[in-house]
């Protein structure tokens, strides 16, 4: 594994998820597989579990990891080309990013959607500059559209929580919208619809209100309803998320408290477990009753955003000697 952007960077999703369980059993077995390499985090926006999860997952595999929190701790950078630096941008990307190929064997970077121009954010400009001109692997730490290890860390939470063995089908999982009190991106939902059509593992079904459809270039292969009802039906795992409107870019049109995942809509499910990838507003997106109740699988999923980390840094390490 060269990088890792998207699920395209995975040659074989099942060896990944294989990895990082392995990893969750023997946490310190690859110790010696990172020392003397070094991974530089960069932060554009604020992070907790990624940040964390992401610092132990190099620790584990005897990396040295450094964070540098680009916004409020260093200057202002520039990423468009040819652009005229009059205004409060102080350093070009392209005269950062290769010095950071020098500190670093790894670079992991985490950037965010404006939600104001859609063109600008899917191009993945911040990122794509990133691995231009860095000269190093580079990890997404989430990005103006999708969250890679968010996305991996959910499908080996499915995998450890479904006995596949035993039922003999595939899962059905459905990724529901919720309302939320502003707009937020599309990056976890983008993701998550990507990585579970490309694992083929699953019926996977996405439900929100009208207008909230989300790019058919990551929902293609799911079934897509407006009805949430008829879409919990015989669900094994239920992924609550909140998501702004993608055609009229980063809105909310509708906060419809109906939308919230509650105990008395889990009837209709095979017993289904709950996701989310954190942090989540109580009572809004999810009732406290599923989230501080047996269905729910939020604090397990959470832990396993360092397993996942360390497979990928595994690969990358092995991949880049």
């Amino acid at each position: 594994m060269k990088q890792f952007i998207s699920v395209n960077d995975v040659p074989d999703i099942d060896s990944l998820v294989s990895k990082a369980l392995q990893y969750k059993a023997n946490p310190f077995k690859d110790k010696g597989l990172g020392t003397n390499k070094r991974i530089g985090c960069l932060f554009l926006n604020p992070s907790m579990r990624t940040r964390l999860s992401t610092q132990i997952a190099a620790s584990n595999l005897g990396m040295e990891s450094i964070v540098f929190n680009v916004g409020s701790e260093g200057w202002a950078l520039e990423f468009e080309e040819e652009a005229i630096m009059s205004g409060n941008k102080v350093e070009h990307v392209k005269d950062a990013a290769p010095i950071f190929g020098k500190y670093f064997d790894v670079l992991a970077i985490r950037t965010f959607p404006s939600l104001k121009n859609r063109e600008d954010d899917y191009s993945e400009l911040y990122i794509n500059q990133f691995i231009k001109y860095a000269g190093i692997p580079v990890v997404s730490l989430e990005s103006a559209t999708l969250h890679p290890l968010q996305s991996l860390t959910d499908v080996i939470t499915i995998t450890e929580s479904f006995d596949f063995e035993k039922e003999k089908r595939k899962p059905k999982i459905v990724l529901s919208w919720a309302p939320h009190v502003k707009p937020l991106p599309q990056c976890v939902a983008n993701s998550f619809s990507q990585w579970i059509n490309a694992w083929d593992h699953a019926d996977f079904v996405i439900t929100h209100p009208e207008d909230y459809e989300l790019s058919t270039d990551f929902t293609k292969g799911a079934t897509i309803t407006h009805n949430q009802d008829e879409a919990l039906k015989d669900a094994d795992f239920v992924y609550v998320k909140n998501w702004s409107t993608y055609e009229d870019y980063g809105r909310i049109y509708s906060n419809d408290p109906e939308w919230m995942l509650t105990q008395k809509k889990l009837e209709a499910t095979r017993n289904a477990r709950v996701m989310h990838c954190l942090p989540v507003r109580r009572n809004v997106e999810l009732s406290d009753e599923i989230l501080d109740g047996p269905n729910s699988l939020i604090t397990q999923e959470a832990g396993n955003r360092v397993w996942a980390a360390q497979a990928v840094l595994s690969e990358i390490l092995r991949s880049n000697g």
